[in-house]
This record gives structure tokens, sequence and C-alpha cells, in this order.
């Protein structure tokens, strides 16, 4: 470990090595390592490749903003692509692969792409748009699958992932992001005030810069008043404290959603799970998430050994690294002289301090110079050189946007400073402002535009570095801290060059996307002066960094090239998460046979003990009929349906949907939500609605009931409850946010039996029901609340098999019991139970149309013939403008119709297409296709449904079905097969 040093080092322990392989080397690293230290402790410098030009890359941060030291982690079913080598802890047996090179790190073949480029403009800014156009047949053959396979970085794993995650879920008073100086004191003074506290902090170690960068806070070392502050918060019973923890993203209403890296770092050791995904809900978010440091803008500033001077300092008091033996530390700011004055406190030569201001002064740079460190104020780097790292650098005089006659220097590490930038994507996620702040040359939250919660009071806060608060004396107060004073930081965001560098095509912004000064310039000459516009254009803070170290330095040279302002030309927009997570923590336990969990309605295990063959129903299984003795499905679906047409049956409907609507502003709601009038629809009382799309076609139907004053119940398809839900809860959140109303879904919590049939009155009086069932008392379309064979019910008299029937509906722990009960009862009158395939038969005899099979996503209720549940009166509901579009009123389109076949005995084929006439040897036009088709036992004979173009006025036209080498005839009929008046659903 050729740079490690003797001192230093506070995290890690030099008496405990750790044996680790990079690109199958072994090598030496010690306790508390990052993999990014163990690399630099070892004077492995060159880390991986660029994405465009395959450019030597190194390690640049010591932490989650690091956009280089990208590698692949593990082996086999563990491995992990793309992982920072700055936030990855060293553990015994770590094997870490480079990327984007091949065959090897050190001669990449893909390095071509620099060579050229070096003297040809062949990657420009935009280039994918403007190149790969001619000759087209090339496009397919050559330019796509080139392309396909230079993109990406790493490479996905291929085996079975053998670990475990975990969902977890907490409410909290004060959530705190941030675990350094300012979320230290914040938890601190909330945990006094009697708040639950939740502290969160993406590293290992508590204390951020207050561990290295040499303050006293109330008369303590920074590490000692971090740890005599864990101590206490520890100690108090209100606060947690979870390390390895990032917040990934802020959402509304106080949720917000942490990474946690549980077990990485000791990787299948015990039970615990890998990652965990926390699912936060908090009263108040205080953000204090610190700084991001810059780099520097100049010619091949993404050599190898080019890194951050805070990365560079940290690496020495944090890890006891030295990044390199002869440093240059390159700044514009005071803070950046805290590097050399560690560095030289480690023994490592710093050849010289270069500064852009012409006359740095105070307390920092006069305590360089008396190191007898040379400070070179008003210099400027304008050139790196090197092979595979830097070796020596070009220094000279800066005066405005020229760089004078200088001098090369040797040097194997440049530490660069550019000043400071808050981390503000969490205040950004939800809606948090932001403002220029021309003192320090830095966006800041913008605490007049905070965003806030349900109540509209603000919801975040920011405290620390993140509100530009960048020493711990701005924190705590200059009471508590000696620290020394800061000048103030110097814009400076391009170094000039001369030569064929002078343009900027070296002069690198986004270093992992190859995003250089030149590039951006091109994107505001070529009219992509909109900051999103050039940010795509370019690709600049498209990579997996998300620009965190790119964003400032680019907007800078945006607005340079167009004349204007920072603030007038804005910034991006951060979206979560704040670094990526893993898609193990993202799926949870929904893995393997839990990933598409099978429900199970409370008589799931009565129907296997009972004949049931089972089909998939969305996410339910539901039986698709009952088998009997030697039985096939057909035989047994028949008996089925007779059985319920001339005595009684019952049915399990439990998995349709059930979703509660409540508030004073309900009716107003399901009116917006319906195509038809539920504000007026009396309590006790049923309708049938149905649901458009805003484009108005027909996505879900099912019964409303009003249960209350302010209360409704609404039935959807088994497959539809979580679709309805989400999309009521998005039209609340997103359109209808004012109106007083709570969504709830209950499919869940009841169980639902539909006993239908001419005895289904006697069977439940059988059963000993202790509600007037009378047709005058519970007439159809209506709902009353009894009990039932000793169990509280909902009986709702509505029918979908055009026979007399109750569904009837009691709290799921009860459903298996009164399932049984109403078997036992009905045994005297012939009840048997019957399924899923008899309920679509009998719903078809009757004409009932089903989602999914009537409708396909292009089909409105007009279409369907469902006029009459279309209000004529109702200013709005959702899909009403669209339902008056010229397509939509045309002549011509598919209208639901009945199919009868000219031989009974044939069934025509689910989605067979319709002709007018099957035509020999000449094309023929398709006018309608088979949505619904079975053999009914009830008619004896085959039925189906279609949608046909211009379908009602055809009824009595045959039309041809072309089946293989055989046509099928069918003539155009009514779609009621069966008791078309409605006499026995009403008796």
């Amino acid at each position: 470990m050729a740079h490690r040093l003797s001192t230093g080092g506070l995290l890690v322990d030099r008496a405990e090595p750790v044996s680790f392989a990079f690109d199958d080397v072994w090598m030496k690293g010690v306790k508390g390592d990052t993999l990014a230290s163990a690399l630099l402790a070892n004077d492995k410098v060159l880390v991986g490749r660029s994405f465009k030009y395959h450019r030597p890359r190194g390690i640049m941060a010591a932490g989650a903003e690091e956009p280089n030291a990208l590698m692949g982690v593990g082996r086999g079913p563990r491995f992990e692509p793309n992982q920072r080598a700055t936030t990855t802890e060293l553990y015994k047996g770590l094997k870490a692969t480079s990327q984007n090179r091949w065959p090897s790190l050190g001669f990449d073949i893909g390095a071509i792409n620099a060579a050229i480029a070096e003297y040809l403009p062949v990657f420009p800014a935009g280039f994918y748009y403007k190149t790969f156009l001619f000759p087209r047949i090339a496009w397919k053959h050559l330019y796509e699958p080139v392309i396909r396979n230079a993109a990406g970085l790493g490479r996905a794993p291929t085996d079975p992932d053998p670990d475990t995650y975990e969902h977890f879920h907490v409410h909290c008073d004060t959530l705190v992001v941030g675990g350094g100086i300012a979320g230290l004191e914040a938890a601190r003074k909330a945990g006094a005030a009697g708040k639950r506290v939740l502290v969160l902090e993406q590293t290992a170690h508590w204390g951020g810069r207050a561990l290295v960068d040499g303050d006293r806070i109330d008369g303590k070392t920074g590490p000692d008043w971090v740890s005599d502050t864990i101590a206490a918060l520890e100690a108090d019973d209100s606060v947690t404290l979870r390390s390895r923890t990032m917040a990934a993203g802020v959402y509304d209403h106080g949720y917000v959603l942490a990474y946690e890296r549980v077990s990485d770092h000791e990787p299948g050791a015990g039970d615990a799970p890998r990652h965990r995904l926390w699912r936060i809900r908090a009263g108040e978010i205080v953000i204090a998430t610190g700084a991001i440091e810059r780099p520097l803008t100049f010619a091949n500033n993404d050599l190898p050994g080019v890194m951050l001077a805070s990365a560079v300092r940290d690496y020495a008091a944090l890890y006891g690294v030295a990044a390199g033996r002869q440093v240059v530390v390159y700044a514009n700011n005071d803070d950046a002289y805290r590097t050399a004055l560690t560095l030289s406190d480690a023994r490592v030569t710093v050849e010289a301090v270069v500064d852009v201001r012409p006359d740095p002064a105070g307390d920092l740079p006069d305590a360089v110079r008396a190191r007898g460190i040379r400070v070179l104020a008003g210099h400027g780097i304008s050139a790196a050189k090197g092979r595979q790292r830097v070796e020596r650098l070009h220094v000279g005089p800066v005066e405005g946007d020229t760089i004078g006659e200088g001098h090369w220097m040797q040097c194997d590490c440049i530490a660069v400073s550019g000043g400071w930038s808050p981390v503000v994507h969490l205040w950004s996620h939800c809606g948090g402002k932001l403002t220029w702040d021309d003192a320090q040359t830095l966006f800041r939250p913008d605490a007049t535009r905070a965003p806030t919660g349900a109540d509209g009071q603000p919801m975040a806060r920011v405290t620390g570095a993140a509100n530009a608060d960048l020493t711990a004396r701005a924190i705590l107060g200059p009471d508590r801290v000696e620290a020394p004073g800061e000048g103030p930081c110097t814009p400076h965001w391009f170094t000039p060059s001369k030569g064929r560098y002078a343009h900027g095509t070296k002069h690198f912004v986004d270093f992992q996307n190859d995003v250089s000064a030149a590039d951006v310039r091109l994107a505001a000459r070529e009219g992509y002066e909109s900051v999103e516009h050039a940010k795509r254009y370019t690709t600049l803070g498209m990579a997996t960094d998300q620009g965190k170290t790119s964003n400032i330095n680019g907007l800078a040279l945006l607005a340079e090239a167009r004349g204007a302002a920072i603030p007038a030309v804005g910034t991006t927009t951060f979206r979560p998460p704040y670094t990526p997570i893993s898609m193990g923590a993202i799926a949870g336990a929904a893995r393997g046979p839990l990933f598409k969990a099978v429900r199970q309605s409370p008589m799931h295990r009565w129907h296997d003990d009972n004949g049931a063959d089972w089909e998939p129903v969305a996410d339910w299984y539901r039986p698709f009929c009952y088998r009997r003795g030697g039985e096939n499905r057909h035989a047994a679906v028949t008996r089925e349906v007779l059985n319920a047409r001339r005595k009684v049956g019952m049915l399990d409907a439990s998995t349709l949907g059930k979703i509660v609507v409540k508030g004073p502003d309900a009716g107003r709601f399901l009116d917006l939500l319906y195509t038809n009038m539920m504000s007026t629809l009396k309590v006790g009382r049923c309708r049938y609605g149905l649901m458009c799309t805003e484009n108005g076609f027909l996505f879900d139907d099912g019964v409303v009931v009003r249960t209350g004053e302010d209360s409704f119940l609404c039935h959807t398809t088994s497959g539809g409850s979580d679709r309805v839900h989400g999309h009521m809860e998005e039209w609340l959140q997103t359109e209808w946010w004012d109106l007083k109303v709570w969504t709830a879904n209950v499919t869940d919590q009841w169980a639902q039996i539909a006993v239908a049939g001419p005895e289904a009155r006697s069977v439940l009086e059988a059963a000993g029901c202790d509600g007037d069932l009378s047709a005058a008392a519970l007439p159809f379309m209506s709902y009353c609340e009894a009990t039932l064979a000793g169990h509280p019910v909902r009986i709702f008299r509505i029918s979908f098999s055009g026979e007399l029937s109750y569904e009837i509906a009691t709290p799921a722990a009860s459903g298996l019991a009164l399932w049984q009960a109403l078997g036992e009862a009905g045994a005297p009158f012939g009840i048997m139970p019957y399924g899923t395939e008899a309920l679509h038969i009998m719903r078809a005899e009757k004409g009932f149309i089903m989602i999914g099979d009537e409708t396909d996503g292009t089909v409105t209720p007009q279409d369907l013939g469902l006029n009459w549940a279309v209000s004529k009166k109702k200013t709005d509901f959702i899909g009403k403008r669209a339902h008056q579009r010229a397509d939509l009123t045309r002549s011509g389109r598919k209208q639901l119709v009945g199919l009868r076949t000219e031989d009974p005995e044939t069934v025509l084929p689910d989605g067979a297409h319709a002709v007018r006439r099957v035509l020999e040897y000449k094309p023929m036009e398709t006018i309608g296709h088979v949505t619904s088709t079975y053999f009914s036992p009830t008619l004896e004979r085959s039925i189906a449904m279609g949608l046909v173009n211009d379908g009602l006025s055809r009824r009595g036209e045959w039309l041809d079905f072309p089946v293989g080498d055989r046509v099928i005839r069918a003539e155009i009929v009514d779609p009621v097969f069966y008791d078309p008046k409605g006499e026995k659903q009403n008796v």
C-alpha cells in the first residue's frame, strides 16, 4: 500500500488488513476502507473509462457524487454493476471489475474514439441526431447493432439473486436527512422538544465535514463533538439514528422513501436483508444534506489524478491515504486551502496552491504561506498532461478570457475546488424553489417558496450547508465554534487554453458522458438555449450521477454562451432517487411466488375440496366450474347453468371490486366519475354505472349502492378494483383536490355470495334472514342490511344472470361459514355452486357486456347500445367531451350485436372476423369480429355477441366468418337472447 499514510485515518483500523481484488489482481486494504480509498492506497489511479470517448478515468470524489469510479462488484449471484467505489465499503474477499473497456482497462480498443476526436470533431453534441442517416439500409444492419452493443456501462447480472430485501413503514414527527453538524444539531433540538425524531445518514459514519475540517466546537475537536452528540442522541428514546440510509425521494404530504444498505458491507452474513426500503411519513422534514464541491474546467481536467480538493482531504484525514505524492491545489475559494494544510500535516508534498483570485488573503491562505507552500495568485491551470494519469500541468496568469505565458509543473494529483453547491435535490423533489446566491455563487433553497404539506403549511425546511451555510460557525453560531475566517469565492467557470484545446473540446464538464465546454457552447449556437433542451442535446447531467458535479458548471457556461445571467437560464429538474437504488429494494418481498401473489377468497379452500376446476382471473383464482364424478368441463358447465336457471345456484363473487366513497361531496364526485347520475340515487338503492377514460372509451362498469347520505359503495370488475381505485385517487389528487371525498378499497374486507335462480328467495328465508325479502320490500336494484344465518350481511337485489338473484356481502371472516350455511339451507331446493363459465354463459344469454370482452380500449358506451346509461343532463363527466368528437359520433362505427349461427351446434370461435361474403381469390373487407361466444344449455344452441360496423341497422343480415378452411354463417340479431323483458329477475 504505497500511498497509505502513517497519520490520519480516523475511520480505519490499520491493524486489520482486508484482501480484495480489482480486475483479478489481489490487493490489500484495511478495515474501514471504502473500495476507492483502498485502490488509492495501492496507487491504483486508473479505474474506468468514460462512456463516449473511452478516456481514462480516475476517482474524483469521496462520496455519492462520484461520476467516474463505477465498477462491477461481487461475483456470481451477488454481482452488481455500476457500483460507486467511493460508497462501497471494503470487505474481505471483495472482487471488483472495471467497466466500459475491452479487452482490458489499460488497453481499451474503444479508446480509438478519443484518438480520433483529438483531431476530428466526430462526436460533437447531438451527433446522434446528425449522423447514421445515410445510407438508410445501413441503419438496421450496421448502425443500430453497433450502437446497441456500445450502449450502457456495466453488464446486468444473469444469476438469480440469493439475498432478501424488505420494506419498512414508519411515522415520525421530525425526519432529519443528513448526519453532519446541522443534522445532529437539528435532531438534538427536536428530541429535546419531545418530538419523535428519525435521523438518516447515507454514509457509515456520522459527522460530515466536522471530522476533517479541524474546527473546534463547544471547546472540543470536531470528532469529539460528534462522538458526544451521537452518544446523547442514542440515549434519547425519542431519537432513532440510521446510518447507511439514503433519503431517495421526498413526495407530497410528508412522504419520504429511504434506502438502507443493511448488509452490503458484510454480504451473506447472518439473516439480515441486503437492502431495506423505508416508507416514511413525517410531520416535518429537516434537510441537512450538506453541499458538493464543484470541479474546475480546464483542458484535460478529466485525467486520473484530478480530484475534488475536499475528497483529497477526506482520504487523508478519514482513511489515511495520500491521493498523490506531488499535489497541486487549484481553487477559487479559501476552503481548498484546508486541503493544502491537511496534506502538509500528513507530510505530503504540496507543490503549490494555484488560485485564480488576484489577491487571496485571510486566515487560511496566510496559514498555507506560513508553511512555505507557494501560492500562485491570479493564476490558472490551462492544461494537464499525462497518458493514463496526471504527470504534469501548465500554469499561467489568468486575465479575463485569456491566459498568459506560464510554465510546466510536475505533479501526480491536482486537487480542484470551484466552490460548493448545496444539495438541493430533496428540497426540489416536492416543489421547493431555488434562488441564486450571487455572493456565494450557488443556488440555494428559497425559504419563501417551501414545499407545503396537506395542511398548506411548510412541509420541509433546510438547515446547514443545504441552505448555503457552509461552515460550522454559520450553523451553530460564532460563540460555539473556533474556526478560521474565510474570504469570498470568486466565480470561475472556464480556464482558457492555447492551441487545439482553446475552444474547450477537452475542457470536460460532465465526466461520465464526456460533455465538454465546447459541447455546451455548440448547443447554445444551435438554438438549444433552454437548459432542459441543452441537457438532452448534450446529455449534460444525464449520467448515473445525475449531474451532481457538472450541473452548475454547465449552467454557467450556457449562460455565458447566451450572454445571460445564470438565474435567467434556470436549473434542470431534480427527480428521485437521489442516487440509484437496487431493484431488489424496490421489489422487497415481492419476488418468486410473491412477485404476483395469488389472491384467495375466504371460501377458496372449500372450492378446492369440492371439485373446483380453477382459472386465473386478474390476481385471483376462481372456479371455472365444479366437476362431479367423471364430468368434463362442458358437462359440468351445462349442469350448473341449467340448475341456476331451473332451481338455484350460488357463486363466490368475493373477487368483485368494492370501493367505499364517502364525504360531503361524494355524490358530486361520482357524477364526474360515472357517465350517468349518481347523486340522485336514493339511500338503499342501486344503479348500474359506466366509467370512461378522458378519451371517452369504456374501461370499467359496476353497480353503485348508496349506503348513506354521504356514503356510496362502488362495485367494479374483479380485475379492476386496484385500477379503478387508482383512477379515483388520481383525479381527486390532481384535478378535484378541493372536493371533500375519501375513498377506500375494501375488496378484501368483504366476502360476497350471489344466490341466483327461481328458488333464491326461498333459500335465504330457509337460512334464517330477519329482513323482508319480498319484491315489494326489496325490489330489484335495492339493498338492505340484515342478519342471515346468524351473520351480519348486506343484501343487494342485483342480477348478472337474469334470474331472481341476491348478492350477499358479509365480513370476510364470516364468508366461509355463511357459504356453508346457505349450502345447507338450499339443499332441499337443489342448490349447487356454479363457476365463472356458467356465469359468463348466463350473462351472454341476457346480452350483458363484460369489460375486456366487449371492450378493448376503443369502445364507447354508445357502441354497446348503452346510451341509456350516459346522462344527457350532466354538464360534465370524464369522457363527455370526447363523446362529441367527430370520430366517436360518425356512422360506420362498430356496434354490439347478437349473432345466431345457421347451424345451432356450431360455436363461433372467439375473435373470429366477419365479412359480408367470402370471395374466392379476392380481398375481403372485415366488418366486425366476435367478442363473446358460447353454447347455451338454456337455449340449446350456440350464441355469440360481436362488434359489427353499423350493427344496429343490420339486424337480419347474414355474415360470413371464415375459419380455417370453412365458412360459418351467422345472422345478426338482438344481443338479448333470453328473457328480453327481464320478467324473471323482477319477481
